[in-house]
């Protein structure tokens, strides 16, 4: 799944306004200063506060590591 990457340039999380980790493969975008992870549905991303999914301290590790060893984007402005 892709977003437009227009959009990636203005996506921040909806509780502490910062950059969210999109992991186009398995549809999601993840802030993992609060551990908290938002579906994408059909290229439409979900960013109401109610309908995030806590992850747990194992999630969070394995999603750190892979958007290090992946190079996943973060949203906001690119820079370079």
């Amino acid at each position: 799944m892709t977003l437009d990457p227009l959009l990636l340039d203005v996506l921040a999380c909806p509780v502490d306004k910062s950059p969210l980790l999109w992991f186009a493969d398995e549809g999601i975008l993840y802030n993992p200063r609060l551990h908290k992870s938002y579906r994408v549905e059909d290229g439409v991303p979900i960013l109401l506060v109610e309908e995030a999914t806590d992850v747990t301290d194992a999630e969070h590790g394995r999603l750190t590591a892979k958007a290090e060893q992946d190079g996943v984007r973060a949203t906001g402005p690119q820079v370079g």
